[in-house]
């Protein structure tokens, strides 16, 4: 279902000094350093799995989200998808996944999110019929209905991010990638979206790969982590393993589980 065999991933960032002095002579003679995102980052995933990719900020985990939904190219290695390679043949490949990203957009500002999920319909060549259906059913556990007619710029956060994972959902994706799902969700809202996904994939056998930095999303959506550091996996197992080995007297949250994770050198 999804590989990554050897991934590699480097940027080149512009870099320089404080003052205008520097500013003036960076227009110049600019300077450059590397910044290894992934490095060598090889993992597999099988068909109706939902596995938490885990890890602190700048690890890398957006990076292979965005090289699995072919947004972007890695340096080297390779990575298939569905059968497919996702940066190649892009059109065909995205009628098949579903993206969230907790901190973009892919509804219009400034229309109400009714007439954008009718353009993604078209977009998707989304049949009438199924898209009625569909979209019934992701207002009634969303709790869309008010929010259809409403530009997407007058809605809460919260409110918004529920749009976007209606949207993401609208063509039934075989595959679906959500990073940070449950930002700026109230409590309730929280527990029906997690409801909602497990729902998705027992019912659908979606595969949902998810990276969150609220573990209580991990804790109740997987039972296997990818947990990925400065570029590279350190772990790839059981959820239920992680809790055994770090909280023997059944104690700790999974916060200080993870965290533990995180600390442990000898992995």
């Amino acid at each position: 279902m999804i590989e990554l065999r050897d991934i590699h991933k480097t940027f080149r960032v512009a870099r320089r000094e404080k003052g205008v002095v520097a500013a003036t002579k960076a227009l110049f003679h600019r300077r450059y350093e590397e910044k290894h995102a992934l490095a060598g980052i090889s993992f597999m995933v099988e068909a109706g799995e939902i596995v938490g990719f885990i890890g602190p900020n700048g690890a890398g985990k957006s990076t292979a989200i965005k090289i699995m939904s072919g947004i972007l190219v890695p340096d080297s290695g390779q990575c298939t998808v569905l059968g497919v390679t996702p940066w190649k043949n892009r059109v065909s490949y995205v009628s098949h996944i579903g993206v969230v990203f907790g901190q973009r957009i892919q509804l219009w500002w400034d229309v109400p999110v009714q007439d954008s999920f009718e353009l993604l319909k078209d977009i998707y060549r989304i049949p009438q019929p199924q898209f009625d259906e569909t979209l019934a059913e992701l207002s009634e556990v969303l709790e869309l209905a008010e929010l259809l007619t409403v530009p997407l710029r007058q809605l809460s956060l919260g409110q918004r991010m529920r749009c976007e994972i209606a949207a993401s959902l609208l063509h039934k994706p075989a595959v679906l990638f959500l990073d940070e799902p449950t930002i700026g969700l109230d409590a309730i809202s929280k527990l029906a979206t997690r409801a909602f996904i497990a729902r998705l994939n027992q019912t659908y056998k979606i595969t949902v790969i998810l990276t969150s930095h609220d573990m209580d999303d991990i804790e109740a959506l997987t039972d296997r982590i990818l947990l990925i550091d400065a570029g590279k996996i350190r772990y790839d197992g059981s959820l239920a393993v992680i809790r055994e080995r770090y909280d023997h007297d059944g104690g700790r949250s999974i916060e200080e589980i993870i965290a533990a994770l995180y600390q442990d050198r000898n992995l």
